[in-house]
């Protein structure tokens, strides 16, 4: 089998990810798409800091399998859901930052909604800062199938655009390629870091 040449891109965003510690204790995972068919994913247990080419597995996308019986990440099932969702998406990328981590627990509707930062014009599609960018939130849980099942239930009424958070647990973003899936999870992160000083500084 042939890996994706994008793969190398990929490996060089989880260094970087890794260097920024948004991915600690070998929690995260991130994946590239190879056609309609097959995705390459991180494997389960890696630190993400130090991944390599041979990190990588290739996971069906219809059916969760990786042919060479490796164990991919736990949210393997978030990852093909996404590519199934959007044929446009061609790299998803799921951190631990703590930033994302807060404000998925204190957040008490299911939507972050951010209005009036320049910098949500980082993601595709936003044009001025007075737009609103919801981001939805969805409560854990370890059944991932289950996860899965409820966030493309959401997905078939309400967009779903930039990426997601999981309550307690992180943010899983996406793009047309790692370059810009890189873009939305840098933008987001400063986005959520933005909004929680701003709910701190107004609680005194």
């Amino acid at each position: 089998m042939t890996q994706p040449l994008h793969l190398e891109a990929l490996v060089e965003t989880c260094r970087w990810i890794g260097h920024k510690g948004w991915a600690p204790a070998t929690g995260g995972n991130m994946s590239v798409r190879e056609d309609a068919r097959w995705c390459w994913l991180s494997e389960s247990g890696r630190d993400k800091g130090s991944l390599t080419r041979d990190d990588f597995l290739q996971v069906e996308i219809a059916t969760n399998t990786a042919p060479s019986g490796r164990k991919p990440s736990a949210e393997t099932g978030l990852h093909t859901l996404i590519y199934r969702l959007f044929p446009e998406a061609n790299a998803v990328l799921h951190v631990h930052t703590v930033n994302a981590t807060v404000l998925s627990r204190i957040e008490t509707s299911p939507l972050l909604r951010l209005q009036g930062y320049e910098m949500q014009k980082s993601l595709a599609g936003q044009q001025s800062h007075l737009d609103t960018v919801d981001i939805p939130l969805f409560d854990n849980d370890q059944d991932i199938a289950a996860l899965a099942e409820r966030i493309a239930q959401y997905a078939e009424t309400t967009p779903l655009r930039y990426g997601f958070l999981l309550r307690g647990h992180g943010l899983t973003c996406w793009g047309r390629d790692v370059s810009e899936a890189r873009r939305h999870l840098e933008g987001l992160e400063f986005l959520f870091e933005c909004e929680l000083r701003l709910r701190q500084l107004e609680r005194k």
